[in-house]
This record gives C-alpha cells, structure tokens and sequence, in this order.
C-alpha cells in the first residue's frame, strides 16, 4: 500500500494482516527509525562516509508485543518518538537519501522470506515489490490527514502544533516524496485507488478484504 503522509495506509495494511494472518511492515516506520536515530545521536543526516557508517550500525526489527508489533532499533523501541514533529520535519529529506533508501528497501525485500506479507510506504508498489498480487494506493483530504497527525501528535504528548502547522508540514512532505529523485511516490500503473476520506477503519477493511480475497487471499 502506497500514498501521501497521514492517509491511513499503515492502519488498512496493519489491519489487513491481522486479518489474514499475514506478517505486517511499517516501511515508513523504518525510515522514521532512522531519522530518529540520527537525530537522537546527534549523527549525520546528509550524503557521506559518516551517514553511510551509522547506517551499518542500524539493526531493525518487528517484534512481537502484547499481541501487536513494535519497531525495534538496535533492541531500543522509540514508540511515539517516531511520530514527533522533529522526526516529521526531517524524515522526508532523510528517506531521500540515497543510501537511506538502498539500505531500507534492501532490509524490506528481506522480510518478503515467506508468503502472507503486508507493507506499506510511498515506493512498495513502484520500486520495492513491483510484482506484488495486489497494490492499493490509498488517499484522502488534507484536511482529514492534518486532523489524523494532530491526534498522533497529542496522543504522544505533543500539544504545542496546530492545524495550520501541522498541514504545512504535510503539504512540504508530499512535495518532497513525490519530487526526489530516488523511487519517489507515484501511484502503480495497476494499483487500485482507495479514497477513505469519508470511510470508517472497518469499512476501509471490508473493502480491501474483498480484494485481498479475490486476488487469491485465504482467511484464516
């Protein structure tokens, strides 16, 4: 699953693999890590030899915990760090990287070492498993992601953002998701839209369960 920063795609491809059963990744979440991590060590967040050590470093993993996955790094879990507004400032610029995003997509391949896998991201479709059984590119109203990231944002503590900011800030990400040169965001040639602006979680489920099942998906 594919789309635009606060449109809903880790909960429909979360929620897609809980159902299935499948294996769920959180490819933004990976270059959220990063980003974190850069940051939190005070590491470089531009192109050269010192970028591309830290990166070596970096050991990434989903882990199970308390019946859901949680994002490890080095064995550390950042949780709602991830989703600070630092972390949305810079993680855009820092997944442009080309090394960040060889490196990424190279950890994301490995995951795909069985059948039933979920992920989502800006490149899955287009670059990291262009031959997967079913693509969906999901979008909504800006308006409805601010309103989406404003309650991340809260949810972790964070209060000092408003709409306008936080909507600013998704506008910049989209230009520079869709714009940089490495694998940016497009839209697969056959990927199936999926507008949830004015969709509920459960009726954006029963609506990808219903492609998943005609693609060849079994239930568990």
């Amino acid at each position: 699953m594919d789309g635009y920063a606060s449109c809903g795609k880790s909960t429909l491809a979360k929620d897609l693999a809980s159902a299935l059963g499948y294996r769920y990744i959180d490819s933004g979440a990976m270059y959220r890590a990063v980003t974190w991590y850069l940051l939190e060590h005070q590491l470089a967040t531009e192109e050269g030899p010192s970028l591309r050590a830290a990166l070596d470093t970096i050991v990434l993993d989903f882990v199970a915990k308390d019946g859901s996955t949680v994002l490890t790094i080095n064995g550390q879990e950042p949780g709602l760090a991830l989703r600070s507004m630092e972390v949305n400032r810079m993680v855009s610029p820092v997944s442009a990287l080309h090394s960040v995003r060889l490196a990424m997509v190279e950890r994301q391949r490995a995951f795909a070492n069985r059948a039933g896998l979920t992920m989502d991201g800006r490149d899955i479709g287009t670059h990291v498993f262009p031959e997967a059984e079913l693509k969906i590119f999901v979008q909504s109203r800006p308006e409805i992601r601010a309103a989406r990231r404003l309650a991340e944002l809260r949810k972790a503590g964070d209060t000092q953002w408003t709409t306008e900011e936080v909507l600013a800030n998704l506008r910049e990400r989209d230009e520079m998701d869709s714009n940089r040169d490495f694998a940016p965001l497009r839209r697969a040639h056959d990927a199936v839209d999926l507008d949830n602006s004015n969709m509920s979680q459960e009726e954006q489920l029963a609506w990808a369960m219903d492609l998943a099942l005609a693609k060849g998906a079994v239930r568990p």
